[in-house]
């Protein structure tokens, strides 16, 4: 870039200011006039959404949509740089992994702009390979280094929620209920991964056929194979789905035969009882010529035949195959 383009980068708040060496690492903006600049820039900090509503070096759309709320994958070609809209995962504290973040980039073969509302894992990963020296060379290598991060991150994340699964149905052989929402947290996440992960891999599959000028061929089939293994875990996400309706449907099984085993003991109860709550109701009327009201062994007598009557009772219940 020429001097005045980079004296335009200053005073960004940028969270994310280099350029690329050439050789997989970094130096100061300025460094080297034929390598392309990166800004990742914070659009919640007054002077990066000062800077991007004031820049010459974007148009006006990018600018909008860079500092904008969009948030679903998407992309567009702006005359020489793309824009594109892409959702990572959430590893952010206090935050469910599923709450995806956003991440904004303009690229072009001198300049790539990236902004963020809340941090990125995918974009920390980038930058610590540039620290090692062994991260991207220009535009085309830092996209997909960015696509590969993603990628990383969400099939992590995919894999994480199959152990979940997993645990779950091995809960269920044990006949074990899992706690009250557990399941449908699990379908949710797996619902929103598939949600916004199919248009993202249809973003990389196509960044990886567009013919864009500062993209190299090799960096074109990385996009693409990028692009396979998203589509792969978004086939393990079907199953998931599946494997989840098909757990929901047992712990309601579970549910309902515990409540059928439960109700069914309480009615072989009430007939075990039954005739003796009857002898004890009859006698227990303030009548006269009650038997054995006279006696003195005559209660003794009346409850030895209540636990007669109670073992035969269930002697006829557990005859009849009842208990």
């Amino acid at each position: 870039m020429q001097e005045n383009e980079i004296s335009m980068l200053a005073n960004t708040g940028a969270v994310i200011a280099c350029q690329l060496d050439g050789k997989g690492g970094m130096a100061p903006l300025g460094a080297h006039s034929a390598s392309p600049c990166w800004l990742h820039l914070d659009s919640n900090q007054p002077n990066s959404a000062r800077w991007l509503n004031e820049t010459g070096l974007l148009p006006d759309s990018v600018r909008a949509a860079l500092a904008g709320e969009s948030a679903r994958p998407r992309v567009a070609r702006l005359g020489d740089g793309t824009l594109i809209t892409l959702r990572s995962i959430n590893y952010n504290d206090d935050a469910r992994p599923d709450q995806l973040v956003a991440m904004r980039v303009f690229v072009t073969d001198r300049l790539i702009v990236s902004t963020r509302r809340r941090k990125v894992a995918a974009i920390d990963a980038v930058m610590q390979d540039l620290k090692e020296g062994n991260g991207p060379t220009d535009s085309s290598s830092w996209l997909v280094s960015i696509a590969e991060a993603l990628t990383d991150d969400t099939s992590e994340f995919i894999d994480e929620l199959h152990e979940k699964i997993i645990d779950l149905e091995d809960a269920l052989l044990e006949q074990q209920i899992p706690p009250r929402g557990a399941l449908a947290l699990i379908r949710k996440q797996l619902i929103v991964l598939r949600r916004y992960m199919t248009p993202q891999r249809d973003i990389f599959s196509r960044l990886s056929g567009e013919k864009l000028a500062w993209m190299h061929d090799d960096d074109r089939r990385r996009m693409q194979e990028i692009a396979e293994r998203l589509g792969r875990g978004l086939d393990d996400l079907d199953a998931s789905i599946a494997r989840t309706a098909v757990i929901a449907d047992e712990i309601t099984s579970l549910m309902t035969d515990a409540m059928n085993r439960r109700t069914y003991t309480m009615s072989m109860l009430a007939m075990l009882f039954l005739p003796t709550t009857f002898l004890t109701g009859l006698f227990g009327v303030n009548l006269g010529g009650i038997p054995g009201a006279g006696s003195a062994l005559g209660f003794a007598v009346f409850c030895l035949m209540l636990i007669l009557l109670i073992g035969g009772v269930a002697w006829w219940l557990r005859r009849s195959k009842w208990l």
